[in-house]
Order: structure tokens, then C-alpha cells, then sequence
């Protein structure tokens, strides 16, 4: 019997755990933390052997195959062993999709995956298409094939860290929607190791598939120029007019497939802001691509409900709106979250922070933003940021705190948006946690 360890026991682990006992593998899952109640609970149902709070070197280096959860860094001394050791150590979407004859959709991107992910799935699911929907949104792929279901397509959010365990699983239809510095401490601060990484998307991809990718994205035109690209390329872009099957915007519409064009005019979209319109572009090719009709394409263009958390309005209070956007865990979302707002902003962020460079938000801010509340346990590099371009800074460290002082900044007429720019973990579980506690606090007003 082959013996698998999967190390981190959160949603993915958990998920490969159970699917590799189902194809008869000798499982042992082992995480450094604590398990989540409803990790371990699963665990005990299916008498899957595991270990929390450490890990047990001696039996893990047993392994047969190791699976590995996307927050354990690459340079984690226990996986540089396994490494010297020969032992195969894959993500669990390379597992998992060794178990499922589906064809695959992998949405990658440093801003916009979640939403253009579920835009798309929401595309292929009104035509009527067997679809299920995975990866970095939702279950994890390994959860969904184990579960049984039957699907022609599922549609897979992936991150870097997804794609860096992945070797011979095979997309048919990559998008890559956009490059911007993120998560730079885990690719020795080198913009250009990490871009690659993204184009592990296309790595085995033939001429069958499709890479659809953004073509104003000065980072990502640099990284294809490096990488061998077999599929059909298929370019988006609201700054030219794009050529044979591609999509494009010329200010007041969005055209996909000039040649057979599905025309709607901007103001038709349900996701408004000009990040929105790359990624309802990427959905719309993909959903072209599977021969969806021009007509349902329209249709879920300008009738999707976006995710929790990602520019949700909470509410108005005293005619101030309430803006969630607690996803946006680097600079470039919340340049996206700041760019799309009309009105002027009170700007809660700050958390963990990930090497920032602020410098890119300055004009943004100067131009949008009249006060910013400072959530975390060290502001001093925002302040440091900022503190000249806004009329009032201040410092919060916990939500309810928080969301009182952007009230008091706020006038009628104003934004208060949560958008941190930062990872969650110094104040909060994760960014739904902090997104939550935002949301009650609003309501606590």
C-alpha cells in the first residue's frame, strides 16, 4: 500500500486526506498548528491517522508521496529533506487531478481570480454545463472528486503557490488576468521568479488548449516572452484593439470575438471599474471558447452578484456607505478598490505586511482619500506613506475601534472602505474573519 503524508491539515489537506484513503493510500496528515474543530472532526469520522503541533520527521520521511499545503514555504527545512530524499512533494490539485476525467479551467492572476473564477463558473453552469468549481475559492479540488460528482468542466481558482506544486496536471483553458508584486517573500523578492511561477499555468498545455491572458499587462507580456506557450493565444485589452479571437474595450463597449462579436456597452455590466472589465473579458472568452451563446453571456455579464468581501456594501449609515473589501490583501487590490469609488474615501487598512510599496497608491490616495484608519499591531510604514498626503491619520487595533473613527472622519456623501492591503493574521483569524467583524461592527453603529 502507498504510503502519502499530507502536511497542513486546513481545506486542501483535509481534502486530499479524504480522497487518497478512498484510492486505497496508507494517509497520515501531520500540521505544525492547531487543526481547525471541523478538521480534526472529519479526521476522527474517516479514522484518518493524523498528529497536530509538530511534526513527526521520522514517520513523514517514510512517505511514498508527500502532498503539501500552499502556506508551507518551499524553503521549509522538513521539505528541503524530503527534497534531498527524492520524495515526490506535489500540491493537492496535482493529486487531486490524477482522480477526475473533467476538463479544467485555471484562473490565476495576483488580483481578480476569485471573481472572474466564480463569473465563469456562473457562465458554463446557466448553459446548462456540468461544471464544478475549485481551488483557492470554495472546496478544494480533491474535496469535489472525492465527493463524487459528475462533471464535463470544473473551474479551479489557483494561486502561485497552487501552481508551484504542480508538474504534469494539465489546463485546458489557462487565463491569466494580470502580474503586480505579491507575495514576494516567498520568491526571494525577484518579481520575475514569481511571474513564472504563474506561467506554470500553460507548462502543459498543447495546441489543443487555450491561454487566454491580459495583453496590457506590461509584467505578463515580459514573463510570455521567457516561456514556451503551445496553446492558442487568446489576448484581452481595453487599450487596443486586439486582433482575430481575442476581446476588447473601445471606451463605451466590450466586444468579444470581433469576428463573430458579442457586443454589450460598459454601463450593461454588473461589475463595474476598469479591473472588472478585464476579468468579465477573461469569463466571456472562456465561455465563448466552450460555444456558450452570445446572448446567455450577456445575460450573466450584467446579472452577477459578486463574492462576500470583495467591494460588498454593507450599508449606510447617517448617508455614509460602508464599503467591505477585506479580500484585498495586497497594494494592487486595494489600487483597484480605491480606483473604483467615486466618492470621497475614509480609508481603513493596514495588517500584515508583505513588503509593501506603498509609493504606488500615493496619487490614488492624494486625490480620493481625505483620512485613513490604521488597523494593525505596527502602522508605522503607513503612516510613514501617508502621513503628509492625508488630513487626518490615526491608529486602530481592533475592528470595532476601527470602524468608529472612519464614522467619525466621514461626512454625508462619503465612502468608508475597507480595503487593508495587508494579510489579517496579526488581528484576525483570515481576511474573512476581519471582513465579518468589519461588517457587525457596521452594523453596531
Amino acid at each position: 500500500m502507498k504510503k502519502l503524508v499530507v502536511l497542513g491539515a486546513g481545506e486542501s489537506g483535509v481534502g486530499a486526506a479524504l480522497l487518497a484513503k478512498q484510492q486505497g493510500y496508507d494517509v497520515f496528515v501531520s500540521d505544525a498548528g492547531k487543526l481547525k474543530d471541523k478538521y480534526r472532526k472529519v479526521l476522527l469520522e474517516n479514522e484518518i491517522a493524523f498528529e497536530e503541533g509538530s511534526h513527526d520527521e521520522a514517520r513523514i520521511l517514510t512517505a511514498d508521496e508527500v502532498v503539501k499545503s500552499p502556506g508551507i514555504p518551499d524553503k521549509a527545512a522538513l521539505i528541503k529533506t524530503l527534497r534531498a530524499k527524492n520524495t515526490p512533494v506535489i500540491s493537492e490539485i496535482e493529486f487531486a487531478g490524477r482522480y477526475s476525467n473533467a476538463r479544467f479551467i485555471g484562473i490565476s492572476g495576483s488580483n481578480g481570480k476569485t471573481t472572474t473564477t466564480l463569473l465563469t463558473h456562473h457562465i458554463l453552469q446557466r448553459a446548462g454545463i456540468k461544471v464544478g468549481l475549485a481551488g483557492n475559492v470554495g472546496k478544494s479540488l480533491a474535496s469535489l472528486i472525492y465527493e463524487g460528482g459528475e462533471y464535463d468542466w470544473i473551474v479551479l481558482e489557483l494561486s502561485s503557490f497552487q501552481l508551484d506544486g504542480m508538474y504534469d496536471f494539465k489546463l485546458d483553458i489557462a487565463i491569466l488576468l494580470n502580474i503586480t508584486p505579491d507575495h514576494l517573500d516567498r520568491y526571494e523578492y525577484n518579481l520575475m521568479n514569481y511571474a513564472k511561477s504563474k506561467m506554470r499555468l500553460a507548462q502543459n498545455q498543447d495546441e489543443n488548449g487555450w491561454f487566454i491572458y491580459n495583453q496590457d499587462d506590461p509584467i505578463t507580456k515580459e514573463v510570455m516572452a521567457l516561456v514556451e506557450i503551445k496553446a492558442q493565444l487568446v489576448p484581452f485589452s481595453i487599450e487596443t484593439k486586439t486582433q482575430g479571437f481575442s476581446a476588447f474595450s473601445n471606451h463605451n463597449e466590450l466586444i468579444i470575438n470581433p469576428e463573430n462579436p458579442l457586443t454589450m456597452t460598459i454601463q450593461e455590466l454588473a461589475l463595474q471599474g476598469k479591473h472588472n472589465l478585464y476579468n468579465s473579458m477573461a469569463a466571456g472568452i472562456a465561455g465563448r471558447i466552450l460555444e456558450v451563446r452570445k446572448e446567455s453571456i450577456r445575460e450573466c455579464l450584467s446579472d452577477f452578484q459578486n463574492i462576500e468581501h470583495r467591494l460588498e456594501h454593507v450599508n449606510t449609515v447617517y448617508g455614509i456607505d460602508f464599503i467591505n473589501d477585506s479580500k484585498a490583501t495586497n497594494v494592487n487590490s486595494s489600487w483597484y478598490a480605491l480606483e473604483s469609488m467615486s466618492q470621497p474615501i475614509v480609508w481603513i487598512a493596514g495588517g500584515v505586511d508583505k513588503g509593501n510599496d506603498y509609493s504606488q497608491l500615493l496619487e490614488m490616495v492624494k486625490g480620493k482619500v481625505k483620512g485613513i484608519v490604521c488597523l494593525g499591531k505596527d502602522n508605522a510604514k503607513l503612516h510613514e506613506a501617508f502621513g503628509d498626503s492625508v488630513e487626518i491619520i490615526t491608529d486602530a487595533d481592533n475592528m470595532r475601534d476601527a470602524v468608529y473613527a472612519a464614522y467619525k472622519m466621514g461626512t454625508k456623501g462619503d465612502a468608508v472602505l475597507l480595503s487593508p492591503a495587508c494579510a489579517s493574521f496579526d488581528l484576525f483569524q483570515d481576511y474573512e474573519d476581519r471582513g465579518r467583524q468589519f461588517k457587525e461592527a457596521v452594523r453596531n453603529l
